[in-house]
């Protein structure tokens, strides 16, 4: 029997998200043979809209393997001139990641990685700024057992979060984006955390599900060299294949003096001297979206929990750009419910998770 959620989600993605009409050029990217059904009715839902033409573009974490393991320097560096010039007539970006093995590039050199992101990085900033994009994540077996849960709990778990009322959300996150965009200087208080930023002339965007599926999240940017103090991450993230927990990091105007985890501290050391701007943070942002209550090794999950922060080392956001650039671009979450505490402009706004003002409660929900 089809699940009938899955219509549903094509739904929200074509008409809500993306919101295809006619004559748009749309790519569906598909990583992994998991996300077919999705693809299949997200793919028959732009042709009845009307899409000039549907480009399906399937993607296998085990070929990504492969390259890193096989690509000469030559080929590394190689950039696909090809991939930027059909992505310059794209209308709409949709890409559903399904990959059972989250770790499939772990023991890969983080240089190899890096040095790759790096010869990228144009076709994804073309592909941020010129369309309308979102991006998912399709239940699998792989990514239940990492998120420590069966494999029917974790797909109630995607669409719990995803399956919501987010022209809703939308309203409600409006509160939240005027507060933070008039904000001249954020504090967070927690344990081993106590971080100050201001963020003049910096506006501060919702995040209402039309880019990220799920979403729910009000981001803004600091003064480039304004972050001081000291954070305890305290979820696990998966990053460039690895993982890392624990993360600790000091600043001193702006950058990243000090940086620690639980393990591979040479691989941590790596990602921030990628370049000039890994060591300074691209975006602060506040997680809403109470159907995320837990942590599962999925930063697009992750960074949406309910009562949570994250402080991105690396390149900024063009919507609210403090001039950092950077290949990195890496959202660590604190959770932040029973513990922390949140000031805009020494104004208590949440405190252990939860909004304390008025005008914000209803983002408790």
């Amino acid at each position: 029997m089809k699940d009938a959620r899955i219509e549903r989600l094509a739904g929200i993605l074509v008409d809500y998200s993306t919101k295809v009409k006619r004559d748009d050029m749309v790519q569906l990217a598909v990583s992994g043979p998991a996300p077919l059904p999705l693809a299949k009715a997200i793919y028959t839902l732009c042709l009845k809209r009307g899409a000039a033409h549907v480009d399906v573009q399937c993607n296998f974490p085990e070929i990504r393997r492969a390259f890193f393991d096989h690509a000469s320097p030559k080929q590394l560096e190689y950039f696909p001139k090809h991939e930027l010039g059909f992505m310059k007539k794209v209308d709409v970006f949709i890409a559903i990641r399904g990959d059972e093995n989250s770790k499939t590039l772990a023991s890969v050199e983080s240089k190899r990685i890096a040095t790759r992101n790096k010869v990228l990085r144009p076709i994804q900033d073309w592909r941020v700024k010129h369309t309308r994009w979102c991006v998912l994540i399709y239940p699998t077996q792989g990514m239940a057992q990492d998120a420590g849960m069966s494999y029917d709990e974790f797909e109630d778990f995607v669409y719990g979060a995803c399956l919501r009322d987010w022209r809703k959300m939308s309203a409600n996150l409006t509160n939240l984006q005027k507060l933070m965009t008039k904000t001249k200087e954020v504090r967070v208080v927690a344990s081993d955390t106590d971080i100050r930023l201001t963020k003049k002339g910096i506006p501060a965007i919702k995040c209402d599900g039309t880019r990220n599926m799920p979403d729910g999240e009000v981001f803004t940017a600091p003064n480039k060299t304004s972050v001081e103090g000291y954070i305890q991450y305290n979820t696990p993230s998966l990053y460039q294949g690895r993982e890392f927990n624990n993360v600790r990091l000091e600043f001193k105007r702006g950058r990243i003096v000090a940086a620690t985890c639980d393990k591979g501290q040479e691989a941590l050391d790596v990602i921030f001297n990628t370049d000039a701007g890994a060591r300074y943070v691209g975006e602060f942002s506040l997680g809403v979206n109470q159907g995320i209550q837990r942590a599962i090794k999925s930063i697009l999950f992750d960074e949406k929990i309910g009562g949570s922060i994250h402080l991105t080392p690396g390149a900024c956001y063009d919507e609210c750009s403090n001039g950092n650039k950077s290949a990195v671009h890496w959202d660590l979450v604190k959770i932040l419910r029973g513990d922390g505490e949140i000031y805009f402009d020494d104004r208590l706004v949440q405190k252990e998770g939860r909004f304390v003002l008025p005008e914000l409660k209803a983002l408790n929900r």
